[in-house]
């Protein structure tokens, strides 16, 4: 059975790539408001890796798993 242990390297994109567009324009995707969050799941994520992290986001956000990525972020 496969492990369900999360990419390290996706976890750092989340605490590290910025939202490139829109209102939270240069918020870090880890700091963005769930409510923004849930209207891209309403209205549908964009294509490419920044959807998928968005989407990623969104579920870590759901399922109250935002301490996963405290220790990555930057003090």
């Amino acid at each position: 059975m496969e492990s369900l242990q999360p990419n390290p390297e996706l976890l750092l994109s989340l605490v590290t790539m910025k939202m490139p567009f829109g209102k939270y324009k240069d918020t870090l995707l880890c700091n963005l408001p769930v409510s923004y969050l849930e209207w891209f799941q309403r209205k549908g994520f964009p294509k490419g890796k920044l959807g998928m992290l968005l989407q990623t986001m969104y579920e870590i956000q759901m399922n109250g798993l935002a301490y996963l990525l405290e220790p990555l972020k930057k003090k």
